[in-house]
């Protein structure tokens, strides 16, 4: 048996990205039957987000950490945490399915964190699969794959049959072993914490990827809102260690408070002080990328159009036409990002979804407007706050009255008052705003309508309304 060297015994970490359902957690199981150290994978695995393996690679004992990361998109802000922890991203595209929705968002994610990508197509045993259709989405899609002339290597595996699956582990093995920087075990200690938790019986627990140096019982540790002492480093197979090393996903107990998922993770007395003037600069404005932007609009022509006139320091992390999802939601929050469309309808339960998860999600029918606001906040001002949806109704009748038409509406949502302002929807389409000017149930005038109830509405100006069509409240 080949001796290991020092870079060849520090193992990759490698997350694992994709759209839902393509395959990602029976492709893991497929490869944790292949470590040679056969060891059983219990609920350690699962609650800790991380597995281990090895692998017999050119005469070497080898060990690859994986970080599990889930494909629902309830968990994209995970995503983005795997992948700022790994060094090596997997992006698992089904060959029945081609790439969806949280593919291009994984996609997005990888690109964010810098690492090599290999093209990881799952599936490879089903009748009627289509490799080359497949390969010319993902290059459509930005990943340039090493078969169609680019530089993103790519393998097809079937988790069921196990085809390619050994293959795969090795491929992670050459890409990790031709990049020039590496992490030491001699280094200052650092690691990402990338799950955590307070236990009702133990405490405070975090699982982090170490990626500099090596941690121990007894270590003095801290983060951004956290410190303590290593009581225990559990391993993904559950066993107490002593001392583990770069590379290597471990669960730490012995903090004060459950760090926040993300932070970084230093021994006390040894955390890297910031580079203050990059800092300064970029309060200032003048560093790029200091306004994440999502971009949607409703046409290519106009997005076009607001990618070419941006100004310096904007970065941006998604450009799409069409609805604002849930998806792009949580990838702003896990990249940091504002959500600005243009001329593209916002639903209610998006806007409420951007409050909840404080993510800035606004609309623009004026594109100088838009891109007044992005310079103000790249100088530092703060963007006007985003409108409120206080109800929404659906019309369900007209009735003449005086020189005007009264919408007869029930409300479906929250509550409409006089006062308030509203946006006409049809479909998909904004037809038009105007304020409530009279409210009114029967006969009786009134000041508000819940959901529930039925109501007649005077708008000012007069809206053009169809029965069936949406009314949406707004502040």
């Amino acid at each position: 048996m080949k001796k290991i060297n020092e870079v060849q015994n520090v193992p990759p970490v490698v997350a694992v990205l994709g759209h839902v359902d393509h395959g990602k957690t029976t492709l893991l199981d497929a490869i944790r039957k292949t470590s040679i150290a056969n060891r059983e994978f219990g609920g350690i695995t699962q609650a800790i987000g991380a597995s281990s393996i090895e692998i017999n690679h050119e005469g070497l004992t080898r060990k690859i950490t994986f970080i599990d990361t889930p494909g629902h998109e309830a968990f994209a802000k995970m995503r983005g945490r795997g992948a700022q922890a790994a060094d090596i991203g997997l992006l698992i595209t089904s060959l029945v399915d081609g790439v969806m929705p949280q593919t291009k968002e994984s996609i997005a994610i990888l690109k964010e964190a810098g690492i090599p990508i290999i093209a990881v197509l799952t599936m490879s045993d089903r009748e009627g699969v289509n490799p080359e259709k497949v390969k010319g989405q993902l290059n459509s899609s930005g990943i340039s794959l090493e078969s169609l002339g680019g530089d993103v290597p790519e393998i097809s595996v079937s988790a069921k049959t196990g085809t390619n699956v050994k293959e795969l582990l090795d491929l992670i093995l050459l890409v990790w072993d031709v990049q020039s920087k590496k992490p030491s075990r001699d280094s200052k200690f650092s690691g990402v914490v990338i799950e955590s938790r307070q236990d009702p019986k133990a405490g405070p627990k975090a699982t982090a990827i170490i990626k500099a140096g090596k941690i121990s019982l007894r270590d003095e540790i801290v983060t951004e809102s956290t410190s303590g002492k290593v009581r225990s480093l559990i391993d993904t197979f559950g066993k107490m260690q002593k001392e583990v090393g770069v590379g290597e996903a471990i669960e730490i107990l012995g903090f004060e408070e459950a760090p926040k998922t993300g932070e970084i993770l230093y021994k006390k007395g040894e955390k890297e002080k910031t580079d203050t003037s990059k800092q300064e600069a970029a309060e200032q404005g003048t560093n790029e990328g200091i306004l994440s932007l999502i971009l949607i609009s409703d046409n290519l022509g106009s997005l076009e159009a607001i990618r070419a006139n941006l100004p310096q320091g904007v970065k941006i992390m998604k450009a799409k036409t069409g609805e604002v999802t849930p998806a792009d939601v949580l990838f702003a929050k896990s990249t940091s990002s504002l959500i600005l469309t243009f001329k593209t309808r916002i639903k209610p339960e998006i806007v409420k979804m951007g409050q909840l998860e404080k993510v800035l999600v606004k609309n623009y029918n004026l594109i100088y407007e838009m891109f007044d606001e992005i310079k103000d906040a790249v100088e530092g001002k703060e963007f006007s706050m985003q409108e409120e949806i206080l109800g929404a109704a659906k019309i369900l009748a007209e009735f003449p009255f005086e020189k005007t038409k009264v919408m007869g509406v029930s409300v479906t949502d929250g509550r409409i008052a006089k006062g308030d302002k509203i946006r006409l929807i049809r479909g998909e389409e904004e037809k038009g705003d105007a304020t409530i000017s009279s409210l009114r149930k029967g006969k009786e005038v009134i000041s508000k309508a819940e959901k529930g109830e039925e109501a007649g509405i005077i708008a000012t100006p007069f809206l053009d309304f169809e029965i069936g069509d949406m009314i949406i409240s707004h502040s």
